[in-house]
């Protein structure tokens, strides 16, 4: 009898299991939400690491030297790559087969219980960072617009300075309107634009370094900036931690993989085209981040500016720097939106799941356009995303430090977010027996990348630290 129970509960378990198994398949399938390919990933990829943090490679292998700058570039590409490559493969619920749709789920659904957790603190707060950068960058970039149209009129040396604030409401208020976007799917279009303006200012800088390597011979050396000369012994070290947190934002886009991977359609195999989209676009951008990183150190030497466009070390022809920083706007409009999508959709959804009855909440009202078709307009999405884009905002007008917070997102969120989950995921999944040969370089590499992005935390702190003794809020000044 008993074992005739048992029989019956096993039987009634792995119909289950496989009934679960065919929903989320089926579920994958009849999705109307998911048409994304390899090409719209590789796009939103493109979107999200080509970002602000190309600006300040020069500087950052300006404090590292010929040597160590580009090792750090090529050394954090291939984490990153390997790292995204074990991610993408850990996107499905490894009991239901059910689709992860956010990087929080996958972690929550391989790991669970404090990883969970820690998970999504290091998520949201590095979100919020990236939307608090893109903010500083843009109004760094459109101020740069109007300063050098000053410096074309009235010479290099005029001082032409301009306050960020009103740049950094311009922004906000752009990006109040584009938050309406109901979801990551409805994003491709965006993100195709900010992808080719990435290349554009990318390839501008490129084309005036070069010209500025032909006209001038700036000093460079093997260790980077020299002590007792361009810095301090106490500078040069916290600058060589900054940079390496620099290096690490300029790749930093796990924090959007799993959502970015939500929107690939399951035929062929999801994971297999995110892993050819990694691919891609990481080779595209470490060929670009060399290129401007070398280059920029190259044209300009130890003096390299925190941002190589819009730091004046270019002045001429000012019309083709207005282009680069236009391009840089446009991209980061469209960057912020990569970024920000996944807090919008967690918010949402605890609310829903909160209050599910709700009206404000759950209804929406459909609104046709005239070229976008019909919109489902939801006044609870534009007071949350209203509100949240003010708050960065207003943030951003409170600390205006482009290079420290850079090196800030970048060194707290690589471990935890680009390294460690990813890597025990993938140990949880495929049952790695601990103190394997295998196991043990994984974790090895995790505590390497310890050793670089505490440090790297740590230099773009002393830096903030620094900078507010003098800074006064909402002042800021190009």
């Amino acid at each position: 009898m008993t074992r005739d129970v048992q029989a019956r509960m096993n039987a009634f378990m792995l119909d289950t299991l496989e009934t679960a198994k065919s929903t989320a398949a089926a579920a994958d399938e009849n999705s109307s939400k998911r048409k994304g390919t390899w090409v719209t990933a590789s796009a939103h990829i493109i979107t999200a690491v080509i970002g602000s943090g190309v600006l300040s490679l020069s500087w950052a292998i300006a404090q590292l030297g010929w040597i160590a700058g580009p090792v750090t570039l090529l050394l954090f590409s291939a984490i990153t790559w390997f790292t995204s490559t074990l991610l993408a493969d850990c996107c499905r619920d490894p009991v239901s087969g059910r689709r992860c749709s956010s990087y929080m789920d996958a972690v929550k659904s391989n790991l669970g219980g404090i990883h969970y957790r820690l998970c999504g603190l290091a998520q949201y707060v590095n979100l919020v960072g990236v939307s608090i950068g893109y903010s500083i960058t843009s109004a760094i970039s459109m101020a740069a617009i109007k300063r050098s149209g000053c410096f074309h009129k009235n010479g290099h040396d005029a001082g032409c300075h301009v306050k960020n604030n009103v740049f950094m409401i311009i922004f906000g208020l752009i990006e109040i309107i584009l938050s309406q976007i109901p979801n990551f799917h409805d994003l491709s279009g965006l993100s195709v634009v900010a992808a080719i303006m990435s290349f554009a200012y990318s390839t501008i800088g490129l084309g005036l370094s070069i010209a500025k390597i032909a006209g001038s011979h700036a000093r460079t050396s093997i260790t980077g900036t020299t002590v007792g000369v361009d810095v301090t012994s106490a500078q040069k070290i916290w600058n060589w931690f900054e940079a390496m947190g620099d290096i690490a934002f300029a790749y930093a886009f796990s924090t959007v993989l799993v959502e970015i991977q939500d929107t690939i359609k399951s035929n062929p195999p999801e994971n297999e085209a995110m892993k050819k989209a990694t691919s891609i676009g990481i080779s595209v951008t470490t060929m670009f981040y060399m290129l401007c990183g070398v280059l920029g150190y190259a044209a300009f030497g130890n003096k390299a500016p925190g941002n190589f466009l819009t730091g004046f070390g270019f002045y001429e022809p000012y019309w083709l720097i207005d282009v680069a920083n236009v391009c840089i706007i446009v991209h980061l409009v469209g960057a912020y939106q990569v970024f920000c999508q996944p807090i919008f959709k967690c918010v949402e959804d605890w609310c829903s799941n909160r209050w599910p009855n709700n009206s404000f909440i759950k209804e929406g009202r459909p609104i046709s356009l005239p070229i976008f078709g019909v919109y489902h307009f939801s006044a609870f999405r534009l007071v949350w995303r209203t509100a949240y884009v003010i708050m960065t905002t207003t943030v951003a007008m409170i600390f205006p430090f482009f290079n420290d917070v850079l090196g800030l997102l970048g060194g707290a969120s690589f471990l935890p977010l680009t390294v460690y989950f990813p890597i025990q995921m993938h140990i949880a999944r495929e049952k790695i027996q601990p103190w394997s040969c295998k196991w043990i370089w994984l974790n090895v590499l995790v505590l390497l990348c310890s050793v670089i992005s505490l440090p790297a935390a740590a230099g773009s702190i002393e830096g903030i630290v620094k900078d507010l003794r003098t800074y006064k809020p909402f002042t800021s000044v190009s």
